[in-house]
């Protein structure tokens, strides 16, 4: 690239940032895989067709493809990303990673990343891949972070568990599995401080542990990521032949965030007391159309805003109904101004088995 082509390139990228930043913020979108082409597994899995087909589509319309962590850099820095930037995130490691996806994305020149929890891989498990395959897609742009040790489901406690046994248990889960990407990964690239939530599920306990190691927590809510996202909590939208539809797709590829500012309660696990949760959320300024703001709860569909305060963008949202045990989620959405585009944001709640 000649010096002159290359000042000309950083001149309209910064431009994009500026002109993003007068809109009232940037966007980026990660989307999140598990497994391909293995047809036995739709509800985690994706066809290489459909996969293909988004990866021609991003190239077609001019989407930027980023390493997730370059667009989390972005974030903690508070500089701006360009419009129609994505970041493809893949977790667990399964062995179809390495030999479905890795030979298209290593063609395509795509980089990516991979949320990998190490005990499967160290007990040799068949449906995962090993490190020595690992090290060869590092060597071809390829990312590892951390996923935990064991994959548990962090927020649940074990019986006559103490708080100080928990909290350590927890603690040692991630700390292990980062020294275990080290050792095997280390030495080939640095393995970035970031922690996938095992299932997309954390409480306050797991978040501050989270943080207080020093790592940005990424989940499996759906929504874009924006200057106001929460870096304990970051979105990604799941990606898998069960509700995959390629307008969706699409939609969600373009989506924005809603820039909400205050949450309240921001511990997803829901407790007897508070089932269904009632939820505060308060916005900063942005362009989306606040008047067609509509929020959708898991399994009942479209549910009321109540405005507390529309001057201060303040509402809140409580379904008719309680939550079952297990993951659901709120989703909440506004027109952008922009044809088609649409501000997004979700929470994740959790009600634990009793």
């Amino acid at each position: 690239m000649t010096l002159l082509r290359g000042l000309a390139l950083a001149g309209l990228l910064f431009g994009a940032e500026i002109a993003a930043a007068q809109a009232g913020g940037w966007n980026a979108v990660a989307f999140m895989y598990h497994r391909f082409g293995e047809d036995d597994y739709p509800a985690t899995s994706i066809s290489m067709d459909a996969f293909e087909k988004q990866l021609d589509y991003l190239e077609e319309e001019g989407y930027t493809i980023w390493p997730f962590e370059r667009i989390v850099e972005h974030l903690d820095n508070g500089e701006s990303v360009p419009d129609r930037t994505v970041a493809i995130t893949i977790d667990d490691a399964y062995r179809s990673v390495y030999e479905e996806a890795y030979p298209v994305l290593k063609e395509r020149d795509v980089p990516y990343i991979v949320f990998v929890a190490t005990e499967p891989v160290d007990n040799g498990l068949s449906g995962y891949m090993t490190w020595e395959q690992m090290r060869e897609m590092e060597e071809h742009g390829a990312t590892f972070a951390n996923h935990s040790t064991t994959h548990d489901y962090l927020v649940r406690r074990g019986e006559d568990e103490s708080d100080a046994e928990y909290t350590q248990r927890i603690r040692e889960d991630i700390k292990q599995a980062q020294e275990r990407l080290e050792e095997e990964l280390g030495e080939h690239n640095d393995i970035p401080m970031l922690f996938a939530y095992p299932y997309g599920e954390y409480n306050q306990t797991v978040a501050d542990i989270t943080e207080e190691l020093g790592y940005i927590g990424v989940g499996q809510h759906s929504g874009a990521i924006g200057p106001h996202s929460h870096k304990l909590a970051l979105p990604r939208f799941p990606m898998a032949d069960a509700y995959f539809d390629f307008d969706d797709f699409r939609q969600k590829a373009g989506a924005k965030a809603l820039p909400v500012i205050e949450l309240e309660p921001w511990d997803p696990v829901a407790t007897t007391d508070n089932n269904p949760p009632r939820m505060r959320a308060t916005l900063a300024e942005s362009e989306a159309r606040l008047n067609q703001l509509a929020c959708f709860v898991g399994r009942q569909g479209s549910v009321d805003i109540d405005w507390v305060d529309r001057d201060a963008r303040i509402f809140e949202v409580e379904p008719p109904e309680t939550l079952r045990t297990g993951r659901t989620r709120y989703n909440c959405t506004a027109p952008s101004p922009e044809q088609g585009r649409f501000y997004w944001f979700s929470q994740q709640w959790i009600v634990l088995p009793q």
